[in-house]
Parts: C-alpha cells; sequence; structure tokens
C-alpha cells in the first residue's frame, strides 16, 4: 500500500497555553481518526540546519517545514481527504502531501 508524507508548512503557534492545549487536543482526535493509517504520526522538527552546496552551514530551514505525518492509504486522493481535515489548517498552516518511493538499493 503506498505511503504519504504530510509536511506541515508555516502555521502559527498559539497565543495561549490554553490555546495550544486545545489544539493539541484537536490534533490528537484527528490522528485518532487516521488510525492504523498513521504509520508514523506527528513528527515535529526542531534545530534546522542547512548544509550549503559550498559545505557552509547555516541555521536555520529554507523551506519554512516544521513536521511531517506519514501515513499509508490506497490513493493520492484518500491521502488528501485526510489532509483537508488536519487540525493543522486552522492555524493557517499549509500541508503538502507527497506519495514516498520506495527505493531498491540492491
Amino acid at each position: 500500500m503506498p505511503k504519504f508524507m504530510m509536511t506541515y508548512l508555516g502555521g502559527n503557534p498559539p497565543a495561549t497555553p490554553e490555546e495550544g492545549q486545545r489544539h493539541f487536543a484537536d490534533y490528537q482526535a484527528w490522528l485518532k481518526t487516521l488510525g492504523s493509517k498513521a504509520v508514523s504520526p506527528a513528527n515535529p522538527l526542531k534545530g534546522t540546519v542547512c548544509v550549503l552546496p559550498d559545505g557552509n552551514v547555516a541555521e536555520g530551514n529554507q523551506t519554512g517545514m516544521s513536521g511531517f505525518t506519514i501515513i499509508e492509504t490506497d490513493t493520492l486522493e484518500e491521502a488528501l481527504e485526510f489532509a483537508k481535515t488536519c487540525p493543522f489548517l486552522t492555524i493557517g498552516g499549509t500541508l503538502e502531501v507527497s506519495e514516498l518511493v520506495e527505493m531498491n538499493m540492491s
């Protein structure tokens, strides 16, 4: 079954701890709707650095990526339906949905 990565881009951090708790509860409820289709849910990123073509290292990211979730569904359309209900969208974030390609390295 194909796997899809939902990449979290942007979004506005909660203004208050209570708002953060509400968003986290919404996010947990959304993950429950995914059930076993969420094979690697809720992977936030921090401390990102970029290695540049010249070998220099710069702090921060260039894409605005703040995390990802990997789901397993039959089709891209099904993955998109799950993405459209993600609470990350309610805080001004955008989701990129990409099919993961498994490489045979042997």
